[in-house]
Formats: C-alpha cells, structure tokens, sequence
C-alpha cells in the first residue's frame, strides 16, 4: 500500500486529508493519507524517517514549509523561488526532494475561472507580502503579468520581496491601497484578512475598473467580504478553494502516479466540510 500523509502543527484543520483519500477512492488505488501532527522540534527527525515510516511523501503545512525546504536534499525551481516546500517526496536514491504547487494551484484556478485575466496587460495589485503573496507573484510573474504593485501593512515586508522579484514589482502604502486600484486588471488577497476567525479586511472597490478580476486566496469563508463585494459590483471573481484543489494534484501523483482530476464533485465534498454550499 502506498501511503502520504500531511505535517503541520497544528494539523487537525488540514483539508487535504479529504482531498485525496477521496482521489484514492475515485481512482481505486491502494493507498492511504493521514495527518501527522509534528512539532518543529522533531520535524527534521520525522522527515529523515519518512521511509521507515512506510511513507512516499508528504504535504506541509505551517509552520513547517521553509524548514521544509531547508531540510530536503533536492529542490524544484519554484520551491527554490518561493521560498518554502508544501510537497515532499523521496526520489529512487532515497533522497528528500521539496516542491512547491502553490504558485501552480492559483495560476490553474485563476486561468480555469478568468482565463483572460492578462487581457491588456494590466497592472495587478497584490495584497499581502507572505509565503502565498510570493507563490503568488512566481506563478504571475511566470504567465506574463507586466506589472505588478504590492500592499502589505508592513512595507518593510513588501519592499524586500519586490526586491526578491525585480524591476516588474512595485510597493504602494497600505493606506494607498484603494486609489492604487485603478488602472489595475487583477487585485488578489494573498492575506488571511478576511478568513473566519481573523481581522476583516477592508478595501474600497471604487476605483477598481469593473471588468477586472478578483481573487481571493481564503477558502474559509468560501466567499468571503471581499469577494462578495466586488460581485455585487458587478466584478468576476475567484474564490481560494480552487487554488487548494489545483495545488494538491502534483503531489498525488508524485506518490501515488496517477494525475488526477480536480472535478465539480470533489469542488462540492470539500465546500460542504467547510460549511459552505
């Protein structure tokens, strides 16, 4: 039987759990996917016992992912340009190989919801200057966004990931944020602002031409304020669950070789256990 499983800590809100082992019943492999709960204290012992454990690889969730990334003898090219790992697997020789799909899961969703998002070639306004803003601007950067201006509540943060990223990323005060919308084809929340539990965010659409799109990376609300406000103004947008999918199918078929497919069906069992319709 093969078998992956997810690291984090905590662990016990990861959705990945039921995104594949519904993929393994769909696809009729003999598989299995747990959760494992590790300490940061004991995740270089863990993943240097990934074999013994019986285990091919595994997702990481925080706080784990750059540690991760550290700790693996091989790395891809996102990885290595994000910064952090969320899929492990070991290769023939046994050795520790890092990805990261997350720049791969909202290009994939975004381009599957609003494929002429690049229309124009319109500046994109990012919100956040974390480890999702930087998949983020790896996967933008990557199909053709020209432009490209960071907001983020401590400048500091988006002033050395601009620099990260080169002369095609800009920063913009928080406080700018909302008159710095025009002009813009894409704004994307890559902050947790907004996600049930966590501060609101708050952001005045006004400026922000109507047939732009808008994305959010919070899945928990499905959808959340700011997305429902940009519908309501007439805007496209996409929610963060699709990003979640998209992400998780290279590593299922890294471990188990089968690429699967991200269907409606799976869309909904994912929604339901987060409450959403």
């Amino acid at each position: 039987m093969k078998r992956a499983c997810v690291i984090g800590w905590p662990v016990e809100h990861s959705r990945s759990p039921l995104i594949h082992r519904y993929w393994l019943k769909h696809y009729g492999i003999d598989g299995a996917y747990e959760k494992e709960a590790v300490g940061p204290e004991d995740l270089a012992s863990f993943l240097g016992s990934l074999d013994a454990r019986g285990y091919a690889g595994a997702n990481v969730t925080l706080p784990h992912k750059e540690a991760a990334l550290r700790l693996a003898a091989v790395a891809d090219e996102a990885a290595r340009a994000i910064g952090a790992a969320n899929t492990l697997w070991l290769d023939q020789a046994g050795r520790l190989c890092a990805g990261n799909t997350d720049a791969y899961g909202f290009i994939t969703n975004l381009e599957a919801e609003a494929p002429d998002w690049n229309k124009g070639r319109r500046p994109v306004m990012v919100l956040g200057a974390g480890g999702a803003a930087r998949a983020i601007l790896h996967g933008l950067l990557g199909e053709g966004a020209s432009s490209i201006l960071i907001a983020n509540r401590t400048r500091g943060r988006a002033e050395d990931l601009a620099e990260a990223f080169g002369p095609a990323v800009g920063v913009t005060d928080w406080a700018d944020r909302d008159r710095a919308l025009a002009g813009s084809g894409l704004l994307v929340n890559a902050t947790s602002l907004g996600m049930t539990g966590k501060e609101p965010l708050t952001t005045d659409l006004a400026a922000l031409p109507a047939d732009a799109v808008v994305a959010d990376i919070v899945y928990s609300p499905l959808e959340t304020k700011l997305l429902a406000a940009a519908r309501a103004r007439g805007n496209r947008t996409v929610d963060g669950l699709g990003m979640l999918l998209h992400q998780a199918a290279p590593g299922f078929e890294r471990w188990f070789g089968v690429r699967p497919d991200v269907t409606p069906e799976l869309r909904a069992q994912v929604a339901a256990s987060l409450g959403a319709g």
